[in-house]
């Protein structure tokens, strides 16, 4: 018995597709060592932020509250500047446009919308985020709010993700999903599954 055509291809977008400058960020914004940050925040706040609940102003506000000095327009600075491409992610994807749907899954605030005008734009069809979605992996709502989105049935979609959790979520919900590594590995498991990708 055949396997249904794959349509689309999600990916995960920090430590997946880019390097993630976050904790950089925060170390710039702060002169903080990040452990000691996330040790005085409110724990719940940046998934808040993430699933689009707050926005930005109130999440800085609430940060300061917690008695951290932060300076938010470094950290945006610092974040921008060192987000930049995994090695060999974008001739990658440049393979795959024409032969499947190329979408973001990702946890991450409204930022997801800068990234996208400066990097990813190019490279994906459809760029999503908890912030669109209401809802954070490996919740199995995240992914059955990108299957709507997107308008695919768990057997049309591949999901690749850097988290071992949200790989799992994904298959949970009938979506064959990849913990990545690394491009070539990644490469060869989309051929396995049916993809061309030169």
């Amino acid at each position: 018995m055949s396997r249904t055509q794959i349509r689309t291809v999600a990916f995960d977008v920090m430590d997946t597709v880019v390097h993630d400058p976050f904790r950089e960020a925060l170390r710039a914004a702060t002169g903080m060592e990040p452990s000691r940050y996330f040790r005085q925040r409110d724990p719940d706040l940046y998934r808040s932020l993430e699933r689009g609940e707050i926005t930005e102003d109130v999440y800085w506000q609430r940060i300061r509250h917690d008695g951290i000095d932060i300076d938010p327009a470094e950290f945006h600075r610092v974040r921008l500047e060192g987000t930049r491409w995994i090695d060999g992610m974008p001739e990658l994807l440049a393979t795959l446009e024409g032969v499947v749907e190329r979408v973001t899954a990702s946890n991450y605030p409204i930022w997801i919308e800068d990234l996208a005008s400066r990097l990813l734009d190019p490279y994906f069809e459809h760029v999503f985020a908890s912030c669109h979605l209401g809802v954070r992996k490996p919740d199995v709502g995240f992914y059955e709010a990108l299957l709507k989105r997107i308008g695919r049935r768990p057997d049309e979609v591949l999901f690749v993700d850097d988290r071992e959790g949200n790989v799992e979520a994904a298959r949970r919900c009938g979506v064959r999903s990849h913990r990545f590594a690394d491009v070539a590995t990644l490469r060869a498991w989309l051929l396995h599954e049916g993809v061309p990708v030169g």
